[in-house]
């Protein structure tokens, strides 16, 4: 992988009992986001270096993010996409339930407002939510809904995802 900045996440994803496909995706915590949806909703993931595993740091990630251990089972590839900062984003697919309730979010505290000089705590998702996969294409980070159309051509296929490396 190319330098600069790195994340690595897991997507969740299940089934209706209409059969309609739905992804677990959090609202980006902050005063940045709050009155934002659409470029706010992200696949719960974070930074790694460069020495650590990055199915592991999604792992981990997944962790700190939500506060909640990674669903076991099968974790399908969804390859690498560029977002727009250059960020180098890695996903894998995992099919679980998760009720979004029991989601106890990591923080990170920053200056608030700018120029004060108070610092505040911000949770890093203020909200998570089962979206249908049409709707979450419409929200999440612009260059993540490729893993949504990768999941997508995966889940209807049967066959292995589509993970070829993207830019935006």
């Amino acid at each position: 992988m190319s330098g600069g900045h790195r994340s690595a996440g897991l997507l969740l994803h299940r089934r209706t009992a209409g059969g309609e496909l739905e992804v677990l995706l959090g609202h980006m915590g902050g005063p940045f986001f709050a009155r934002r949806e659409a470029g706010a909703w992200t696949i719960p993931k974070g930074e790694y270096e460069a020495d650590e595993e990055p199915f592991a740091a999604a792992l981990r990630e997944f962790r700190e993010e939500l506060g909640l251990e990674p669903p076991d089972g099968p974790a399908v590839p969804l390859g690498e996409v560029r977002q727009a900062g250059g960020k180098t984003v890695t996903v894998w697919a995992v099919e679980a339930d998760l009720d979004p309730d029991a989601v106890t979010p990591g923080t990170f505290e920053m200056e608030w407002p700018r120029g004060s000089g108070r610092l505040q705590v911000f949770p890093e998702l203020d909200r998570v939510a089962w979206l249908p996969v049409g709707r979450a294409a419409e929200v999440v980070v612009k260059a993540q809904a490729e893993f949504l159309r990768r999941l997508a051509e995966h889940s209807a296929s049967g066959g292995p995802p589509a993970g070829e490396p993207h830019s935006e």
